[in-house]
């Protein structure tokens, strides 16, 4: 039985095709750097977006017309939906996919009950995972829907409901293992305040640090070899989020000795609530060789909340590749559509128009950040544009071995110094050479 009997196969069809359903840039096969698109860009299907999201909004209830759902919270539905998505995946040409425990399966009575119901579709995950050679790329524990977590859960003022979440994260730890899952993200999408008069900052922070603690002793109990990632957000649902954005992250990863044991997975439509552009998102969290993996999607600067749009700009794709391209690629992370259709694009074909547009826009990035990088004009610019350091001052304040009377007698001896141009719109319309 299909369940989307009127969607082809989708194919690469190139520029000029007409075919809606078709890539017309993205050639999986096609090697950019020496590698094939489908290595460099790593696609992943959001389960909880694909078949989860009813496509409501703040002003209104869902419009998504899913035919294949009897609405129920059985587990019978929720193995049927695993079904869906696999011929979702097998259809678009998406490897890997990712997933909260509370999206494949239904939440139950008592924990015990949840638990067997995830296992009993973890069963069928694996099978379909078997039947199409699809992967998982990442899993988590959804620690924040519920209303038990309205405060938290590793930061939680009750150690009953931290307690909870920790056990949730250990099922759902194990369930990703058994999956062969690549990683498993931490998103805290609760783990912050909503006001500081009833928070106590310093005591939330040192129980989130125990519960990443006990993450990491039980991933190395079970002989979890995946990278463990933490996905910054600033606020939203929260007033503010610990975990706000990536310098915020790596700092409390140092603080708390757990810098060895995470990376990061960096979603745009964070970076931009945060105040920053993705790309600055990705350069931090790349210069600490940290950057694991990465939410593709984009938000929308009118609107104050987490719009999670698929993404469609070339600049954000361009800028996207060329961090993860000078990185060197991801390896373990990949590109996960954490997006979903607007209210109004309800149909099961609508899915897929989403995914065929993301994933042009990205084969588009990688080119066109390849090209760039070939061309080499942009790097010369800054290299020369730091040159000075590479003389015998700047190598030795570099190796920290310089003084301030060094500097002082440096500057004595010489003219007023005049600032480089730093070429802003020369270097901006180099960049529109490309696209």
């Amino acid at each position: 039985m299909s369940f989307f009997p009127d969607i082809p196969v989708i194919k690469y069809e190139g520029a000029k095709s007409k075919n809606p359903f078709s890539f017309k840039h993205y050639n999986p096969e096609e090697l950019v750097e020496g590698k094939s698109m489908r290595d460099h860009l790593r696609f992943a299907a959001a389960y909880w977006h694909v078949m989860r999201n009813p496509l409501a909004d703040p002003f209104g209830g869902g419009t998504a017309i899913t035919p294949w759902d009897d609405g129920s919270n059985s587990v019978e539905n929720a193995q049927k939906r695993v079904r869906v998505f696999f011929e979702f995946l097998e259809k678009i040409g998406i490897e890997y996919y990712c997933f909260h425990d509370r999206d494949v399966a239904p939440e139950l009575e008592t924990l015990a009950a949840s638990n067997k119901a995830l296992d009993a579709v973890a069963g069928t995950l694996k099978e379909e995972q078997e039947r199409t050679g699809k992967k998982l790329l990442w899993g988590t524990a959804c620690l924040f829907a519920h209303p038990r977590f309205a405060n938290g859960a590793g930061t939680s003022p009750s150690v009953d409901v931290f307690a909870h979440g920790a056990a949730q994260v250990k099922k759902a730890l194990s369930v990703t293992h058994d999956l062969g899952g690549g990683g498993y993200v931490f998103w805290g999408g609760r783990e912050g305040y909503s006001s500081l008069w009833n928070t106590d900052m310093k005591r939330e922070l040192d129980h989130l640090a125990a519960f990443l603690h006990m993450a990491v002793d039980w991933k190395k109990k079970i002989g979890f070899t995946g990278k463990f990632w933490i996905e910054p957000k600033p606020r939203e649902p929260s007033t503010h989020q610990y975990d706000s954005d990536s310098a915020a992250c790596l700092n409390f990863l140092r603080e708390y000795g757990l810098f060895d044991e995470f990376e990061l997975n960096i979603e745009t439509n964070h970076a931009t609530l945060a105040g920053h552009t993705m790309r600055h998102e990705l350069t931090v969290a790349a210069a600490a060789g940290k950057l694991g993996s990465i939410d593709a999607n984009r938000g929308d600067e009118l609107i104050g909340w987490d719009t999670d749009q698929f993404p469609t700009n070339l600049y954000l794709a361009l800028e996207v590749m060329l961090v993860v391209l000078r990185m060197g690629g991801l390896k373990e992370g990949g590109l996960n559509f954490d997006a979903k259709r607007r209210r109004e694009s309800n149909t099961p074909a609508d899915l897929f128009h989403a995914h065929i547009g993301g994933m042009d826009t990205f084969a588009r990035g990688l080119k066109i950040a390849a090209a760039i990088r070939a061309d080499g004009r942009i790097e010369e610019f800054v290299k020369a544009r730091y040159s000075s350091w590479d003389g015998p001052l700047g190598q030795k304040i570099e190796s920290g071995k310089a003084t301030l009377a060094d500097l002082e007698a440096h500057a004595l001896a010489k003219e007023a110094p005049l600032p480089p141009s730093g070429g802003q719109e020369y270097l901006e319309n180099l960049v529109n050479e490309f696209i």
